[in-house]
């Protein structure tokens, strides 16, 4: 694991190097180490995830200070949603640095979201632990910046199925359907397709690992192209 690569990467450079390797730890990598001593990611993603939420509740509040309670709680939580913090790690690179099992990684562990999202929590975690609240309120600001600006533009989603839902007038929503229109290879690694139509009109399609991706995948077509309903 290259430490101080990684520190340019992010703009933070520890003095407790350990912090930074417990951090990019992932749980896997335990069960192979011989090291009993060696500790995962999850307290220090646990510790971050609350200053991730803190960090961003004012950062909005600076940017919407007009918007009610009700809309900053909204734009939060798709801020911080595992979509955008593995966005974020992707950009950061965080999956190369990642210490995980040889299984977990041939599975590509390195790249699932879940893993990506937690290991941005830790780091920050591992942040305040070694520099305080500044040093993890200067990293996530700089590092959710994006999505924070997405959020304040209205094109930070989390959820393009409810989303689209929210676009349909409530007398109209019956007239979405998703059909799965075909499914391909082995039982342990199908890839679903599915079309999605609005009184018989087509308006997205998707694919997918499971039938729930490839409808929000769809969803997520339909709500990019700017379809508008009316009764």
């Amino acid at each position: 694991m290259n430490i101080s690569e990684f520190e340019k990467a992010i703009g933070y450079t520890f003095k407790n190097k350990e912090l930074l390797q417990r951090a990019l730890t992932h749980s896997s990598f335990l069960n192979q180490a011989k090291d009993r001593h060696l500790r995962n990611n999850e307290r220090l993603e646990f510790l971050g995830d609350a200053f991730l939420d803190a960090i961003v509740a004012v950062r909005l509040c600076e940017v919407m200070p007009d918007a009610p309670e009700g809309v900053l709680t909204k734009e939060r939580a798709k801020v911080v949603c595992e979509k955008s913090l593995a966005e974020v790690g992707s950009d950061l690179g965080i999956g190369r640095y990642l210490r995980m099992s040889t299984g977990e990684a041939s599975c590509g562990g390195r790249e699932k979201p879940a893993i990506v999202a937690d290991a941005v929590e830790a780091v920050i975690g591992a942040i305040f632990m070694d520099g305080g609240y500044a040093a993890a309120e200067d990293f996530v600001r700089t590092a959710m910046e994006s999505q924070v600006k997405k959020a304040v533009e209205g094109k930070l989603i989390n959820d393009y199925k409810t989303e689209l839902q929210e676009r349909v007038p409530p007398k109209c929503q019956l007239k979405l359907k998703y059909s799965v229109v075909g499914e391909e290879g082995p039982d342990h690694a199908k890839t679903f397709h599915v079309e999605l139509t609005y009184d018989g009109r087509l308006i997205g399609r998707g694919s997918g690992k499971s039938k729930k991706e490839a409808e929000m995948n769809a969803a997520r077509m339909a709500v990019e192209s700017g379809e508008s309903f009316v009764l």
